[in-house]
């Protein structure tokens, strides 16, 4: 399978490395050691596939000319389009055969996959409260970046990540997103956020840029149990609790995983992004119930800035 990486950011370069020799193309408008400036530059035969890495204004544009042309395509989250946008990408990916693959590499967390055995596994039993923090120290990074600092900040970008491991566990919830609070204490964008959205289980979530040290918990209460996920592995050690309620009441049971190693995530999401070219399908319905959550959330803030509230609240 031969790649192209599209822009050489952040997430273009770590992809570039973790495809290794398989990249045959590489596009930016301003980097130096690009081969092309632009997609549409690059020969059709040159590449099977693409890894869009770009800002989200540029997504629907090289998306449509990838497709159109057969290519599959990973792009990086968030995709927060209009529904026909992605109902129009869905049709194009049937109709030539090319998959069309978001990337949400915290799908392949070591311990967010255990949970999801165990919660398939039936140990918790009724699931009540999943309770998520996310927080890194990237704010000014961000503030400081020429394109980053805009539109829905940090809701779009890390609670975007949220809300997508929240599907994987527990399945498509129906119930609307609910704004608790969202700050800008640092950058033109949200720097901070906490939401929720009613259902079961219950989720509360809370996203931000100013946890100076990198920060990740997942606390899951149900009517047998509970379980508990601190640390991501990229800033390990990773630590997966799983409790056994004991009635009346009580000190309850556990068992403790610990995981100590590099990320695995990005190798692991290569891969199934690979497989999916070689069996079709994509994972675009994902992308819809994802950007309903947060167009819900962005309509009860006034700190929307107009750029983003418009390609929210352009839905139909």
């Amino acid at each position: 399978m031969k790649i192209a990486v599209i822009g050489l950011g952040v997430q273009g370069r770590k992809r570039r490395a973790v495809a290794g020799k398989r990249v045959t193309v590489t596009v930016d408008p301003v980097a130096a050691e690009a081969d092309y400036h632009s997609i549409e530059q690059a020969p059709v035969d040159a590449y099977d596939a693409a890894c869009v890495c770009v800002p989200d204004s540029e997504k629907p544009r090289i998306l449509r000319h990838l497709l159109e042309r057969g290519k599959h395509v990973l792009v990086e989250k968030p995709l927060l389009v209009p529904a026909a946008e992605i109902q129009e990408w869905t049709r194009l990916s049937k109709d030539n055969g090319a998959t069309c693959y978001t990337a949400y590499n915290h799908r392949f967390e070591p311990h967010i996959a255990r949970l999801k055995t165990v919660i398939e596994g039936g140990g918790l039993g009724l699931l009540y409260l999943a309770r998520f923090f996310y927080g890194n120290g990237t704010a000014r990074d961000v503030r400081n970046s020429p394109w980053r600092d805009q539109g829905l900040g940090v809701v779009s970008d890390l609670g975007s990540h949220l809300l997508d491991m929240a599907l994987f566990l527990f399945g498509p919830i129906q119930a609307p997103g609910r704004l608790g609070s969202v700050n800008r204490f640092e950058n033109r964008a949200p720097d901070h956020v906490c939401f929720s959205c009613d259902g079961r289980p219950v989720l509360e979530l809370e996203a931000t840029l100013l946890s100076w040290r990198n920060t990740f918990a997942l606390d899951l209460y149900g009517e047998a149990g509970s379980a508990h996920v601190q640390c991501l592995c990229k800033w390990g050690p990773s630590t997966l609790t799983v409790r056994k309620r004991v009635l009346p009441s009580g000190r309850p049971s556990e068992t403790v995983e610990v995981l100590e190693q590099p990320d695995p995530t990005w190798a692991l999401e290569l891969d199934h992004f690979l497989e999916l070219c070689r069996s079709g399908g994509n994972n675009l319905a994902n992308d819809l119930w994802i950007a309903e959550r947060i167009r819900e959330i962005a309509q009860q803030t006034s700190l929307t800035p107009d750029p983003q509230a418009k390609i929210l609240s352009s839905h139909e």
